[in-house]
């Protein structure tokens, strides 16, 4: 009984530092300096750590510690394939000008531009976490002592604190939009469901040490808007919610994930669809066209790749999003991965053990940029509008622009995307003169 009763007032004395220090000053949405000193101390350390490896490594490895995976394992000709192709042919017909696309296929193999894009970014430095190929932390004593430190503080301290705050947020937000969801509709409900919105999104950002750096918040969308940004990662909502309030469009879900859709929707106008309906685009556009038409209703958050990038490029955006008229409100989103590694590899890790992992890293510290709101023009499709409102998020935050589809994460390439691609070889090599 003892033992209990000493674990029970550990537990009450746990509950009220986090209530007292971190959920309540979030509520109030102040600051009392904690996080800022986590982060100058963090910063500090890793500054430190670089210096020991850059010291420690006996044999210097530039492209190791210097040059950026993102640059590629293999050296590419950028020569544009129909330069090529006519520097081939100025003879007659050879068999070896076959190994010229032969090289072009073992490129795509070992390297292609697309599916690199669907695992994590390579770092410049360690950051002292597990995430890197080499075993940096065998470098020397006091780079493992530090990094042994690290690992307890993550998984004894970090961990704990922060999965206490995560239950807190996720059970409040259960809670506080069910209750608010019981109230007549009106401005006071839409007043409460925003204030219950912001409220958990900030206690959800503390519980993964989150540093936002906003800017050009005159810009923010407005109600009866689109919001498009890119997509990074789950959390991507969570810290666009930090700042403002927005009605959600996604699929319907089991689980947890599924008791706080439910929840949630009772308070704030969000559009869940139900797999069945997702397969009739014209279904979804509907009822997105209905909420835009509402001005009074909240600005839509999509994220029209439709799948997670990792943080270094943006790809193709769906032109559904830009068929419903209105006003696109875009919106760039950068993360640092020296301090965690935000991008969710749905693939190869679940939603448990993704959450495991950013829950267990450093802090979770990106950049957001609201782009002035644009509209289509009148000369513009849907197709035009979308790359021209993705072009504009990719160069404000530093991401690569690619044309490719993002769906190709778990489907395979399209036969008639390949057929595009041997008539353009064909019609090439006719050109040339290798053909007829």
């Amino acid at each position: 009984m003892e033992v209990l009763w000493a674990v029970g007032q550990v537990g009450a004395v746990w509950v009220a530092v986090v209530l007292g220090l971190i959920v309540l000053p979030s509520t109030l949405g102040i600051s009392l300096g904690i996080s800022e000193a986590y982060m100058w101390v963090l910063v500090k350390t890793l500054e430190w750590a670089t210096i020991r490896l850059q010291k420690g490594v006996k044999k210097p490895q530039p492209q190791m510690l210097q040059t950026p995976t993102a640059n590629g394992i293999i050296e590419r000709d950028e020569t544009p394939m129909e330069k090529e192709i006519a520097r081939l042919h100025r003879a007659d017909f050879e068999f070896s000008h076959i190994f010229y696309f032969c090289r072009k296929g073992f490129e795509a193999i070992v390297e292609d531009e697309v599916t690199q894009r669907f695992s994590s970014e390579e770092l410049l430095s360690w950051n002292l976490l597990t995430r890197t190929n080499v075993n940096f932390h065998y470098i020397s004593l006091r780079l493992t002592v530090v990094w042994v430190i690290g690992v307890i503080v993550r998984y004894c301290f970090l961990l704990p604190l922060r999965f206490t705050l995560a239950a807190i947020g996720i059970t409040s937000m259960i809670v506080g939009t069910t209750v608010v969801g019981q109230l007549p509709n009106g401005s006071v409900k839409n007043y409460l469901s925003e204030v219950v919105h912001l409220t958990c999104s900030r206690i959800l950002i503390r519980a993964l040490s989150g540093t936002i750096h906003y800017h050009n918040k005159e810009n923010r969308p407005q109600k009866g808007g689109i919001c498009v940004a890119n997509h990074t990662s789950p959390i991507d909502a969570i810290i666009l919610t930090n700042d403002g309030c927005y009605a959600m469009v996604g699929q319907v879900h089991g689980g947890l994930m599924g008791v706080i859709q439910r929840a949630t929707v009772k308070a704030c106008p969000h559009v869940w669809f139900e797999r069945s309906e997702i397969k009739d685009r014209h279904l979804v556009t509907k009822r997105l066209r209905e909420h835009v038409a509402d001005k009074s209703k909240l600005p839509i958050l999509i994220f029209p790749e439709g799948t997670c990038i990792n943080n270094t490029s943006v790809m193709m955006f769906k032109k559904g999003s830009f068929e419903m008229g209105g006003t696109i409100y875009p919106v760039a989103i950068k993360y640092d991965p020296q301090f965690g590694d935000a991008f969710w590899n749905s693939s190869k890790y679940n939603i448990v053990s993704y959450l495991l992992r950013i829950m267990t890293s450093w802090a979770i510290v990106c950049n957001v940029w609201y782009l002035p709101p644009m509209v289509r023009k009148e000369d513009e499709d849907a197709v035009q509008f979308a790359n021209r409102v993705r072009s504009a998020i990719a160069r404000q935050g530093g991401l690569t622009e690619l044309p490719w589809d993002g769906g190709l994460k778990r489907a395979k390439v399209k036969d008639t995307f390949k057929e595009e691609q041997q008539k353009n070889y064909s019609k090439m090599l006719v050109r040339n003169g290798s053909i007829g």
